[in-house]
């Protein structure tokens, strides 16, 4: 069973060749807190042989200094690696370990079981092929291994393996078992893991791991490493509809042109007739060119250079399918969102969406519910925290070319970044385009932006006017109105108090409030540049991310970004309003600068300091710079 065979002395370059060739198993371990899952990978590992003698010793000193076995070998210690997971005796980050055997290759996942990690076993999950659901004979179905399973079924791992662990401390008693079994049986049923291999073992004692155990006369079926080395994953990928997205334009000289990247399902060959999507042009194979010469045909999980026949404009984040059985194409979606950043999801506000090699802009609505994992409940939220999953609806700035997740994790599968830290906020799996998307297309307009602005003599702009409430943004911005006014300009100016008399006045001041208001004012004022107006928008617009998305609704130099800079307690000096007072006292919640942050502007156009500059003044900085630009 061991990879250790006699070609590593007898001929080592043969023995390369044909680990080279071997097949990848990608499969992750998960359940609940201590059902041995580290133990598990560790046992694997060993009776594979893929541990050194240092390891070992290693090993052994540690299993002796904080090991949980008494002493004994403690094979956990090999895959919990963070001093925290071994002080407290738990996984807390997800943990890669390669091994192989005779006959296939394989990189495990060993994901934690606690509830506040949920984000890190998805991480773990999203790759695999299979999944190893440990259950504590002593301790049955835990709410943690349905956590778990959910999310296996959730993620569209195929290949389940229940493994019934620690049979050795319930005296292998086939009752226990078969109790268990069925219990489990009728939870899969109502997640939709439809077939699952339930296997009896002690990953402690090395029972049932690589050989038949004679402690479980009456289990019939295959030990636990037999049965992943026969598990058929690449023929599930190399069935599907031929897609591959391009990840990269390959000219090295004017005679060759190939798109290359790597064949997510089906199979392709010269002659094959291809579409490319979004832009829907068919074309032919014409060559498969990889590093070591042309292939007549190429599979699933191989990374090729195509050439075509005919000359197809093409870039990367477009996809080649096959011509009789393309992706959809659209814009807008209903996905299943998992969670994964402290800072909660806001409704409206723009992400980036990373799908296959392609980037997009991206914004979800409210959640439809969020989904209880324990109980399998169907929750209303009005925004998704870190480890929570919900349904939503997803908009994009640009159509993509798509399959439904559970038939293709490629091009079904997402990550949302943010925009601003570029940190991974949230992975997601696509069900289905909305309707609408298909409904709704671009009509054709004679009259053009352009002539809209020349009829005006101006150039249609946005001048954005943003700070702290008492900065004096309103009072400037009208000041400039009229001055602009003057010099004959066509104009309008939208002001935050205002705006929230009529187009937003059912919105109130939480922070997806505030997302939606500047949203719904960034689209208003982008319909205005489009009518050949100069807008003024006065709003204390917190976000820099909703800020960012307004600027990127608008092309290059439409959007002037005017940072009113007032410190806080000038501000709330001047207290205009009574606004600061009634936030300090606690009778307006969410109010900026007080229980709601303000992200002051990284790269304005124009800063006016109104501690140093009268509004007659700030207004002038802001006209001269507009007349010089």
């Amino acid at each position: 069973m061991s990879h250790q065979s006699a070609l590593i002395a007898e001929d080592i370059e043969a023995y390369l060749k044909a680990h080279e060739h071997k097949s990848l198993l990608r499969f992750l371990t998960c359940g609940s807190v201590d059902d041995g899952k580290s133990t598990l990978i560790g046992r694997l590992l060993y009776d594979s042989k893929m541990i050194f003698e240092d390891q070992m010793a290693a090993l052994e000193a540690d299993s002796k200094k904080v090991g949980t076995q008494g002493g004994e070998i403690d094979f956990a210690l090999l895959v919990d690696g963070l001093a925290a997971e071994r002080e407290q005796g738990i996984t807390i980050d997800v943990a890669y370990r390669f091994f192989s055997t005779d006959t296939r290759k394989f990189i495990v996942a060993d994901t934690p079981g606690h509830e506040q990690y949920t984000r890190n076993m998805v991480t773990g999950a999203s790759t695999a092929d299979a999944a190893i659901i440990l259950i504590d004979a002593r301790k049955g179905v835990l709410t943690q291994t349905r956590r778990h399973s959910y999310l296996v079924s959730l993620l569209g791992i195929r290949h389940v393996v229940l493994a019934i662990n620690k049979m050795d401390l319930v005296g292998w008693s086939q009752e226990v078992f078969d109790s268990i079994l069925a219990e489990y049986h009728d939870f899969a049923a109502q997640i939709g893991i439809k077939d699952f291999t339930a296997i009896p073992m002690s990953a402690l004692k090395g029972d049932n791991i690589t050989e038949p155990s004679d402690k479980a006369p009456w289990y019939k079926g295959p030990p636990l490493l037999p049965h992943l080395e026969s598990l058929d994953v690449e023929d599930d990928l190399r069935e599907k509809p031929f897609r591959m997205p391009v990840q990269w334009v390959n000219r090295p000289d004017l005679d060759f042109r190939g798109f290359s990247g790597l064949i997510a399902t089906g199979t392709i060959s010269p002659g094959d007739k291809v579409k490319v999507l979004p832009s829907g042009r068919e074309s032919t194979v014409a060559r498969i060119v990889t590093m070591t010469g042309d292939l007549p045909r190429a599979v699933a999980g191989q990374s090729v250079t195509i050439t075509l026949t005919d000359e197809i404009d093409i870039s990367r984040g477009d996809v080649l399918s096959i011509a009789g059985h393309p992706p959809e194409v659209a814009d807008q979606f209903e996905a299943t969102i998992v969670w994964m950043d402290d800072e909660g999801m806001l409704p409206g506000r723009p992400y980036l969406m990373k799908i296959g090699t392609r980037i997009v802009g991206a914004s979800i609505t409210e959640p439809k519910y969020k989904v209880n994992v324990n109980t399998l409940e169907q929750l209303a939220a009005k925004r998704l925290e870190l480890n929570e999953i919900g349904v939503c609806n997803l908009s994009l700035d640009a159509p993509i070319a798509f399959d439904a997740y559970k038939d293709n994790h490629t091009l079904g599968g997402f990550i949302l970044v943010d925009r601003i830290s570029n940190r991974t906020v949230g992975a997601g799996m696509l069900h289905f385009a909305l309707r609408r998307s298909q409904n709704i297309h671009w009509q054709a307009l004679d009259v053009s932006k352009a002539s809209r602005a020349a009829q005006k003599g101006q150039k249609g702009r946005v001048v954005w006017l943003t700070g702290l409430s008492g900065a004096g943004k309103s009072t400037i911005a009208n000041l400039v109105e009229k001055r602009m006014q003057a010099d004959g300009r066509h104009t309008y100016l939208l002001d935050g108090d205002n705006v929230r008399h009529g187009l937003n006045k059912d919105l109130g001041f939480t922070e997806e409030d505030r997302v939606e208001n500047i949203r719904r004012v960034a689209e208003v004022s982008k319909l205005m540049v489009d009518a050949g107006l100069i807008v003024l928008v006065s709003f204390i617009s917190p976000f820099r991310a909703e800020r960012r998305m307004a600027r990127e609704l608008m092309e290059d130099g439409e959007f002037v970004e005017v940072y009113v800079a007032t410190p806080l307690a000038v501000a709330e000096q001047r207290d205009v309003k009574g606004l600061y007072a009634k936030a300090r006292a606690g009778e307006l919640k969410n109010f900026t600068g007080i229980d709601s942050p303000y992200e002051e502007p990284e790269h304005a156009e124009i800063t006016v300091d109104t501690t140093t500059l009268s509004p007659e003044q700030a207004a002038e900085e802001i006209v001269a710079w507009l007349a010089n630009n």
